[in-house]
């Protein structure tokens, strides 16, 4: 279940031109399974309107008529005190500025002060607003408060300036919320590394040995263990994936660099979980120039690449980190017996099976039907889930081996 399902929050939107992304992250949080409630100030309501967000989230949307309504008994403390998260997209100089100094002008302001949860504000502005002092010392003041401040983005403003203060696209937000949702979760102050995405072991300076991986398990998996609230190391190859907002990103290509990158992270990490897929094997001597067909069929003498999790396993015994090691078996025959082997001679404490000559599951693909196999024999089978259902699930056995 994602963190932010059944999550209530109050999402603010100020007078700004990309108040339309407000509509757009109130209905992508809905659809997310999030309870969303949104407050428009008076200058909001020149660009969008209250019937825009009460479409697109099933639920009333607040005005400045309401502070002084019979809506509830004190509107802005019901509110704040009722929100797990007050989201402020897009924020204002005006606002950030009130914000700072405490002013309660607004229902928005004032619902603001009366809030219990945690704030995150998404600044938009034209240009040189952001830079300003005045603004940046706002800011500055809102930081040691604890606000969380997301963006903003450099891009095309609405007077045709190129600078900072775009407001961040709905789904960069959405990474930004989850990132905050989940810092009390099971894996809270845990550290967690994992690997995706295929090895590129190269051939020449233009070609590589590499593998159908996508990546997306891997990504998917990141993604869950920051909804648990770990501190995410992502190592990774090469993919046009996004990056989970949160994650600490080393970027390696070989199964050598791969190597590297997994011993050094894993050294103090509480859970390792080596969704990548590692090649094999790798050509012996890549050659120095582009291989050109004129000079005929190379050939190619492969050897063995490094066996990372079985220096994992080496390091493991030695320094008892990472706590907890997840490995991955995707394999195209023998599924159970072959995942098997591996559980037990790389000493891990799960892995993960998967048939890879399934079509609706395996590489590319964005469902995945897996089987847990454990240290202790036991055996749990999934049906068909997306690969997020599979992260999930993953991350929650996880928890369970480190609590």
């Amino acid at each position: 279940m994602s963190v932010v399902q059944g999550k209530h929050i109050l999402l603010g939107v100020t007078g700004s031109i990309a108040a339309f992304k407000g509509a757009d992250l109130a209905s992508k949080l809905t659809q997310m399974g999030a309870q969303v409630d949104v407050i428009l100030t008076p200058a909001a309501e020149k660009f969008i309107t209250p019937l825009t967000m009460q479409s697109v989230t099933g639920r009333k949307a607040y005005t400045e008529a309401d502070l002084w309504g019979g809506e509830a008994h004190v509107l802005h403390v019901g509110l704040g005190k009722s929100a797990d998260l007050l989201v402020i997209a897009p924020c204002t100089a005006n606002t950030i500025s009130k914000l700072a100094q405490g002013t309660a002008d607004n229902l928005l302001t004032i619902t603001a002060l009366a809030a219990q949860g945690p704030l995150i504000i998404a600044p938009a502005m034209d240009g040189g607003m952001f830079d300003h002092p005045a603004t940046q010392e706002n800011l500055a003041t809102l930081t040691k408060r604890g606000v969380y401040i997301a963006g903003p983005a450099e891009g095309h403003l609405a007077s045709g300036l190129l600078g900072v203060g775009r407001l961040l696209e709905p789904v960069e937000l959405i990474g930004h919320i989850r990132l905050v949702l989940g810092r009390r979760g099971r894996l809270a102050a845990k550290k967690v590394v994992v690997s995706a995405g295929g090895t590129h072991e190269p051939l020449d300076p233009v070609r590589v040995l590499t593998n159908r991986s996508s990546g997306k398990q891997g990504y998917a998996v990141a993604q869950a263990a920051i909804d648990a609230g770990a501190d995410v190391t992502l190592v990774t190859t090469p993919t046009a994936l996004t990056v989970p907002i949160g994650a600490k990103i080393v970027r390696v290509e070989t199964a050598k660099e791969m190597l590297d990158a997994v011993l050094k992270e894993s050294s103090d990490a509480d859970a390792l979980i080596m969704a990548a897929a590692i090649a094999d094997f790798r050509p012996k001597q890549a050659a120095g120039n582009k291989l050109k067909k004129r000079d005929g069929i190379p050939q190619i003498e492969l050897e063995e690449t490094e066996d990372i999790l079985e220096a994992v396993a080496t390091n493991s015994a030695k320094k008892k980190r990472p706590r907890v090691t997840v490995g991955f078996a995707a394999e195209s025959s023998d599924l159970l017996e072959n995942a098997d082997e591996k559980l037990k001679s790389k000493h891990l404490n799960f892995i993960v099976a998967n048939d890879i000559l399934a079509h609706d599951a395996g590489f590319s693909v964005e469902t995945n039907r897996v089987t847990f196999l454990f240290a202790d024999g036991e055996k749990k089978s999934l049906p068909l889930m997306s690969k997020t259902e599979v992260a999930e699930a993953i991350i929650e056995h996880v928890a369970a081996l480190l609590e």
